[in-house]
């Protein structure tokens, strides 16, 4: 467990960053990521991939508000209807120590 190295990041044309990466989820996270899929699915009125879903999803949060200039902030954020996971909100430094620890298997 201690060969992991750090993802590969590439710039795209549009001015964002791609990064790869293997993350390891419960089946139920899983099909909820489906359920994001479909609902995008629909009001793109094309088929989105997990990875279209899960890029959209990340988008739509607050959590890389931090690095965006304050104007480039959204005036409101997505429902919680709309939400992939139905678990309380927790603020992003918990969840990001949350899911360090599941993917080092710590948790």
């Amino acid at each position: 467990m201690n060969d992991r190295i750090s993802p590969q990041m590439h710039a795209t044309p549009d001015g964002e960053a791609e990064i790869s990466l293997v993350v390891r989820l419960p089946w139920e996270d899983v099909a909820k990521l489906g359920q994001e899929a479909g609902r995008l699915a629909a009001q793109m009125q094309r088929p989105v991939t997990l990875d279209e879903a899960v890029s959209n999803r990340l988008r739509s949060t607050a959590l890389g508000a931090h690095a965006k200039p304050a104007a480039a902030q959204p005036a409101a954020m997505m429902p919680p209807s709309a939400s992939v996971s139905s678990l309380p909100a927790r603020p992003p430094a918990e969840q990001a120590r949350q899911a360090i620890d599941r993917i080092n298997g710590t948790a």
